[in-house]
């Protein structure tokens, strides 16, 4: 929640800082069209915008994970480590009390904890050394050195001289004590706002990672290849699929018969993951590259076939009105009218089913699969390797976005009257 609130507020500062200054000094053309509003071509991307949102995530990132490549005043308050100690008071069953000092030593995060020993002291309670890791929390058997233990009925009745009992949580200078059911001390020393790195590396973690895959490898497959792997199987997966769903839709937009044959099945199929098939693909057709590629098909078949659909089904009337009124014929129809015009819709489809099939090649190399990024992650995963497995994710995001770029420099290209009439 804290994550996201500083988000918020570094866009809500941003949108200010950009709208009322940068843009005071310079001139916006577009805004002086007659009108703006709902007009697609008068909304583009503000690259100051952009550019602020990549680093904003970058520095959170960095700030919440302690990284290097950040600059320590925007760190987040980082969990304790170094050494500690808090006393504990106890009472036997007769009423007697005396107190007893735990020495703790918190090692900080890629550190070893280590054991060490302090001098017991007097009296029936014994003093004690712990070692442990931060952010973490640690059970002090508190009793297993003093002369009366907790079988004897000795328990613990205040720590740094706040009172404490079997159900009750008190926070100290120190951190947080509990009691557990035993009547052992539950100790958490203060964990600060930053991420242990099993959970979230920093940057450099990340990028070492990447350096390492790439020139040594990992499962005996480079980085390259691991990608290259992947890559494949989501364009000839999508691929398939466009080649199918794209005159499927287009029947299924043409003809009445073809339309209520397949809408069914398309409108079945549509919603149903393809997570989902994973089992009825492995069961037909085993689990070779030909079981993963007919997964990836499976993705992206249903997504174009709507998206030809509804291009053709929103062709503007009059542009076929008028086509035959020239004397054109149902070839010419549609080479010239319909198809251009569905086009926008295909492309917009097709963008939705790179990004589904992007997201499907992790599930479909978790079977058998020795080379792939979906591989990697899902094997990383077990080992709890969080740097290879965010890696991962980020090298499929920046790959998917880069193909995203492509399809829209491409449809541009090629339906250059996009939202004109």
């Amino acid at each position: 929640m804290l994550i996201l609130l500083v988000y918020v507020a570094i866009f809500a500062i941003s949108f200010l800082v950009v709208r009322f200054l940068v843009h005071k000094t310079t001139t916006d053309y577009t805004a002086l069209k007659t009108v703006t509003f709902g007009d697609e071509s008068a909304v583009k991307a503000n690259r100051i915008a952009s550019v602020v949102s990549v680093v904003t995530i970058f520095l959170i990132w960095g700030s919440f994970t302690g990284s290097s490549w950040v600059p320590g005043f925007v760190h987040a308050p980082g969990p304790f480590a170094g050494e500690t100690s808090f006393v504990y008071t106890i009472e036997t069953e007769d009423g007697q009390k005396d107190d007893a000092t735990v020495f703790v030593r918190v090692a900080d995060f890629g550190e070893e904890t280590e054991k060490f020993e302090v001098d017991p002291g007097d009296g029936i309670a014994k003093n004690d050394a712990v070692g442990m890791p931060a952010s973490r929390s640690t059970t002090i058997i508190f009793d297993k050195n003093d002369e009366v233990t907790r079988k004897d009925g000795a328990k613990v009745v205040a720590i740094d001289g706040v009172a404490i009992g079997a159900e009750g949580e008190i926070q100290t200078p120190a951190g947080r004590f509990t009691l557990t059911g035993k009547g052992a001390i539950s100790f958490s020393p203060p964990k600060g706002l930053q991420m242990e790195p099993i959970w979230l590396p920093p940057p450099e973690a990340v990028v070492s990672r990447v350096v390492e895959i790439a020139s040594e490898g990992y499962r005996d497959s480079t980085l390259a290849k691991h990608l290259g792997y992947s890559l494949f199987r989501v364009i000839a997966g999508f691929l398939f699929g466009a080649l199918l769903g794209i005159p499927l839709g287009y029947a299924m937009g043409l003809s009445n018969w073809f339309r209520g044959w397949f809408e069914p099945i398309v409108e079945f199929m549509r919603p149903v993951p393809p997570l989902a098939l994973i089992p009825l693909v492995i069961i037909w057709f085993g689990i070779g590259e030909t079981g993963k590629i007919i997964l990836l098909f499976l993705a992206s078949l249903w997504i174009m076939a709507i998206s030809a659909r509804a291009g053709v089904s929103g062709v503007n009337i009059s542009k076929v009105h008028a086509a035959y009124s020239l004397g054109a014929s149902k070839y010419q129809i549609m080479r010239y009218v319909i198809v251009p015009n569905s086009l926008p819709e295909i492309f917009t489809g097709a963008r939705v089913a790179m990004g589904v099939c992007w997201g499907t090649v992790v599930a479909a190399e978790l079977v058998a699969a020795t080379e792939g990024a979906g591989m990697m992650i899902m094997v990383a995963s077990k080992f709890q390797l969080t740097d290879i497995v965010l890696m991962g994710i980020i090298l499929i995001g920046v790959i998917g976005f880069g193909i995203d770029i492509l399809m829209r420099k491409a449809e541009n290209w090629l339906v250059p009257w996009k939202g004109r009439s």
